[in-house]
Formats: C-alpha cells, sequence, structure tokens
C-alpha cells in the first residue's frame, strides 16, 4: 500500500460505521466514508466533531455544525502551504492521502531538475496538492481543470505557498481536448498526473464517465509525452476499480513506448485509533535510470 503516513497538521482519528473523524489543523470534521464498513474503535472521540456532514437519501447533503468554525483555514505539509473547508460536496478542497503521491513526484522532479527544466501536467488538477508539490520541487506545471472555482481555489493555494507566478500555467478545459491539442503542437511533458472523476462534467457540458473514457484519455496523455519522460501517474477513486486496472492502462499506453516500472497499488491513511483507512488506487510509471 502507498501510504501517506508523514502528515502533521491532518489526522484520521478514527473511523467506522461509514464515517470517518478527521483531525484539520485544529478543526475535527465527521464525514462519509463508504469503505469504513467496520464498528468504530473509539467511539468517545466522536463527540469532538466541531461539523458533520450528512447524507440526504435524495443524493447529496449538508454539514451541520457545532459552533462556530472560520470560513477556510490553512494546513500544512512540510513546505507546502492549502486552504481548506468544508463544501457543499463533503470535501474539503484536498486529498490528504495523495501526500504519498506528492512525495514520489516531488522527488523525481528535484532529481532531475537540477539538471534540466522539468514540465509536468497536472489533469482534473482541482485545487492544486501535485501543482504545488512538483512547482515547489522546481518544475513548471501545466494545471488543468474544468471547474473555475478550484482553478481560483488552487490560485490561491499557489500564493499561499509563496511560489512564483511562472511557475504554473492555469488551464480552464476539458482535460481528453486539451492533451490533444498539447500533444499535436508538440508540447511535451515530463510528468504527467491525473485524477479523473468516477463521472463528471466538462467546461461546455461534456459528460464524462471513467470506465468509458479513461483508457482514450490515458493513452492520448501517453502521446504528450516528451522523449525520456520522468513519471505518469493515474489516481482511481471509483468504487471496484483496482489497481491492476491502472497498471493495465499505464503497460498498454506508456511502458511499450519507453519502457521504464509500473507499481500500482491501494492508497490509505494511517489511523490513529487503530488500522488503515484505504483511499482509491494509485498507479505509478517511473523511467529507469538506466534507459
Amino acid at each position: 500500500m502507498f501510504l501517506a503516513d508523514k502528515w502533521s497538521d491532518y489526522e484520521v482519528l478514527d473511523c467506522g460505521g461509514g464515517e470517518k473523524l478527521e483531525r484539520w489543523g485544529d478543526v475535527v470534521l465527521r464525514r462519509p466514508d463508504p469503505q469504513a464498513i467496520w464498528p468504530a474503535r473509539r467511539p468517545e472521540l466522536w463527540a469532538s466533531a466541531q461539523a458533520h456532514y450528512h447524507r440526504s437519501e435524495r443524493g447529496g447533503g449538508a454539514w451541520e455544525f457545532f459552533g462556530e468554525l472560520p470560513e477556510r483555514w490553512v494546513v500544512r505539509y512540510g513546505a507546502l502551504r492549502f486552504y481548506v473547508r468544508p463544501t457543499g460536496f463533503k470535501h474539503t478542497g484536498l486529498f490528504p492521502e495523495q501526500a504519498v503521491n506528492w512525495d514520489w513526484m516531488a522527488d523525481l522532479v528535484r532529481r532531475e531538475a537540477a539538471k534540466r527544466e522539468v514540465r509536468v501536467l497536472n489533469l482534473f488538477a482541482y485545487t492544486g496538492g501535485a501543482t504545488m508539490a512538483c512547482a515547489r520541487a522546481g518544475a513548471r506545471v501545466c494545471h488543468v481543470d474544468a471547474a473555475k472555482g478550484m482553478l481560483q481555489w488552487a490560485k490561491e493555494n499557489r500564493e499561499l505557498c509563496g511560489l512564483p507566478e511562472e511557475s504554473t500555467r492555469w488551464i480552464l478545459d476539458d482535460a481528453l481536448k486539451f492533451v490533444q491539442r498539447e500533444a499535436r503542437r508538440g508540447r511535451l511533458y515530463d510528468g504527467i498526473v491525473m485524477d479523473p472523476p468516477s463521472y463528471g462534467r466538462g467546461p461546455g457540458g461534456e459528460v464524462w464517465h471513467l470506465e468509458d473514457e479513461l483508457y482514450r484519455l490515458v493513452s492520448a496523455s501517453a502521446q504528450a509525452l516528451c522523449e525520456r519522460p520522468l513519471f505518469f501517474l493515474i489516481n482511481g477513486y471509483t468504487t471496484g476499480f483496482q489497481a491492476s486496472v491502472l497498471a493495465n492502462m499505464l503497460d498498454l499506453c506508456v511502458a511499450p513506448r519507453f519502457g521504464g516500472t509500473i507499481a500500482a497499488d491501494e492508497v490509505g491513511l494511517p489511523v490513529t485509533a487503530g488500522g488503515v483507512l484505504p483511499c482509491g488506487t494509485s498507479g505509478r510509471w517511473q523511467r529507469r535510470e538506466a534507459e
């Protein structure tokens, strides 16, 4: 398992009964989590929640707040800084389990950036966790998302991290259409990371179903890799998608042209009360140094 175990400002205190209890800095939130189908280990901890997201039987849900919370606040991961806040879709603007992948990408970028310019493409880039990690390590990042609000949030995170404006190129667009244009233009990248949703809509109302579109997206994205790329990362949160699905995509689309090594596994967060909370899967391709 790829385990994100280096946080200090974030912590899964406990999980169970289809929910998780999390500490985001000094704020404790209670949110649904369909993976946590076991009983909570420390029921007495749950009274510390300052907000609780309740799912609605009709879809969606709403937050219940116990006292006043700041509109948003900052959490730190090493040298990185991020704004978080409870949103109407239960999210907070950050997927903390991805820190294990931020560290992996940043290490690859940092070593290569000492020798030459490194270009990274972040698709479905959300509020920019991977963007900030790669930019901080020395890459020039192209950040692509179809939601204007998320793009603005990411820009605010860049400012919070103290990264220069020229470190990031911001693109509001459909991921597939954009990467196809980049390949045609010959604008190529050393690393690509993508966090495709199970279902979504593009800026023009385009409907996205992961199982129908993922292979085409990965195949098109591979055409936007440079001659000796560093990495290709696919994250998956769709229930039922095994890590081997992502490994197969990389084996078909990236490895035949570039060789390299593939690793795919669950991504998880340690739980303070005991155990590990599974948080989706990741498929990683990276270049062999000898190639």
